[in-house]
């Protein structure tokens, strides 16, 4: 609070102060999520919470008691949104981004759920892991929304943020699985969402270690490919991969699915999430 220093600075740089907190005020918004259930502050620009993380968060399979872990959370948009909707569990919120973490830590406050945020790059190595109590073994479910647009297609935003958020590397998916892979227990569950038309990459990363994949394609129209997938996967699973009926934002005629709209306000889960 400006306040805070007002004895140890002049009028001069009070203003200046209190200028930049309504410039960053001004920067941040206020937005609703789950039809008013889950309120979130995040940037204006850049990187912003969405669709994505709201189908992530209703694919996820959660029950109480269980420690989910959020990779690459952002302002913690998907795992409040699974915190929300499961009670009674240890959510851990994963983020690079100091500025992100920090919101993230004070949207878990806002909407009075418990949650301990670490600010971590999601390709540190396992030390760093070990050090912020993810170590081996340690998550019953782990959630993830990495960075999934190519780099050689998609033109990279002058964001820094945006741009890390957004855009992956040559090992960028390998990476985040194999961080998932090294921190959940035997029989943990796997969700994430990826570009379609990376699926080949999707089930490729998930070959070691993973099994019992599910699939749900998401289309933005009936007669378009699809533009998302969601998926499910189990560390140490057996059972063959299971391909869901495709997911539409629209019907044919271009009104909203009434079920799509169910879920992002809060009212079901997908078939991913059913234990």
């Amino acid at each position: 609070m400006t306040r805070a220093f007002s004895s140890e600075v002049g009028p001069g740089s009070r203003q200046e102060s209190a200028s930049k907190n309504q410039s960053s005020a001004a920067e941040i918004t206020e937005d609703g999520f789950l039809g008013g259930q889950l309120r979130l502050r995040q940037p204006r620009s850049g990187h912003r919470a969405g669709h994505d993380a709201i189908l992530l968060a209703a694919s996820t399979p959660a029950r109480s008691g269980d420690r989910v872990v959020d990779l690459g959370s952002g302002v913690g948009a998907a795992g409040l949104a699974v915190a929300r909707r499961v009670g009674g569990i240890d959510l851990v919120l994963v983020e690079i981004d100091p500025a992100l973490a920090e919101l993230a830590r004070n949207n878990a406050g806002a909407n009075a759920i418990k949650a301990e945020v670490i600010v971590l790059d999601i390709e540190a190595g396992a030390s760093a892991f070990d050090d912020a109590g993810l170590g081996p073994d340690s998550a019953d479910v782990v959630l993830m929304n990495p960075p999934f647009n190519d780099s050689t297609r998609h033109r990279a935003s002058p964001d820094g943020v945006r741009q890390r958020a957004h855009v992956a590397t040559a090992t960028t998916l390998a990476s985040w699985v194999h961080v998932a892979r090294r921190i959940l227990r035997s029989n943990g569950r796997l969700a994430m969402i990826w570009r379609a038309d990376g699926i080949a990459e999707v089930l490729a990363a998930l070959d070691r270690g993973f099994g019992s994949l599910e699939i749900l394609p998401v289309h933005g129209e009936a007669a378009s490919p699809a533009i998302r997938i969601l998926v499910r996967a189990t560390k140490g699973g057996r059972a063959p991969t299971r391909l869901h009926a495709a997911l539409l934002l629209n019907e044919e005629s271009g009104v909203p699915n009434k079920w799509v709209q169910e879920i992002l306000a809060g009212k079901g889960e997908l078939p991913l999430a059913r234990r």
